[in-house]
């Protein structure tokens, strides 16, 4: 691991994720920066900034989770307070970028709100961002700065290593949209894909239509970017096993678990679910058979990266 200036850098968190943010503090060897976010007495965000950051090169880590406008609203402000403070560049660490799956027009008069949120980013004043698994690789054209798009397959194809038997393991994208995705964490394990076909009637409903690939008698990883009601996951891990898997894991990177979610996977024949700490879990949303890796390693080392003008795509050369 490379070594920090210590004292060009500094880190900062909003109240998204501060045990991510503490965790990347620990790996870079720094403490965590003196701001207070809190709020009026009306409910407006009140940020305080408590050290110096002028001609300091700042990272503010906030994933934009639920409740997301909070958290969206207290990154702007945020930025738009180092950007007054004289900060020389301001690096928006953002593990989960909300808003990011109406990405563009699939209907008449649909937003498209994860440009909107881009734009609002660069007008606060951020001038790099670095992002874990966007939902969609385009959203990375929305901004008109620099973006570092970390994934999270090699932190999930790590684990995975230790855990399976490449012989009797096949790698499943739940949907046609998650098979680059997929086919990533396949070569990784150096294991067989299978897609499921599905089709979607309308938002957090899917029905699955179709298996493409050989799933009997296979551990299958189910491998997707977010698990948010968890319908696709259940489902397709559903027909997993009616289709003779010996077993399924389920993997994702944000662990949005609305709705339903818990309740589907509690009652899913998985036998490991997978997630990393983008966002953070509470105890509510943490079954015994889920593994939560982190991802501090990995966007601490872009940081670094960044930070020293070093290429950030070495990460994933190997």
């Amino acid at each position: 691991m490379m070594k920090a200036s210590r004292w060009r850098m500094k880190l900062f968190t909003g109240n998204a994720n501060p045990q991510l943010a503490n965790e990347i503090a620990a790996y870079l060897g720094i403490p965590i920066g003196d701001a207070v976010v809190s709020h009026f007495s009306d409910g407006e965000i009140s940020c305080a900034i408590n050290e110096t950051v002028r001609g300091v090169d700042v990272f503010v880590v906030q994933p934009t989770c639920t409740p997301v406008n909070e958290h969206m609203m207290e990154l702007l402000i945020m930025i738009d307070a180092f950007r007054r403070a004289s900060a020389s560049r301001i690096n928006a660490v953002i593990p989960y970028y909300g808003y990011a799956r109406q990405d563009r027009k699939s209907r008449a008069r649909d937003p498209i709100t994860a440009k909107l949120v881009s734009n609002l980013i660069v007008e606060a004043g951020a001038h790099r961002v670095v992002a874990v698994d966007l939902h969609a690789n385009q959203i990375q054209g929305f901004f008109d700065i620099p973006v570092d798009h970390l994934p999270g397959v090699p932190t999930i194809a790590e684990y995975l290593k230790g855990r399976l038997q490449r012989e009797n393991t096949v790698v499943l994208s739940p949907d046609v949209g998650g098979v680059t995705r997929a086919r990533d964490l396949a070569a990784k394990l150096d294991a067989p894909l299978a897609i499921v076909d599905k089709r979607r009637p309308e938002p957090n409903v899917s029905e699955i239509m179709n298996v493409i690939g050989d799933v009997c008698g296979k551990s299958v990883v189910i491998i997707d970017d977010i698990i948010d009601t968890a319908g696709t996951i259940c489902s397709a891990a559903q027909v997993m096993m009616e289709k003779g898997a010996r077993e399924v894991f389920a993997a994702c990177t944000h662990p949005v678990f609305s709705g339903p979610a818990i309740e589907r996977l509690a009652k899913a024949p998985i036998k490991e679910i997978i997630i990393t700490n983008t966002i953070p879990m509470d105890e509510s949303k943490t079954l015994p058979n889920t593994t939560i890796l982190s991802v501090a390693p990995l966007v601490g080392e872009a940081i670094l990266r960044i930070h020293e003008d070093l290429s950030v795509s070495k990460l994933f050369e190997f």
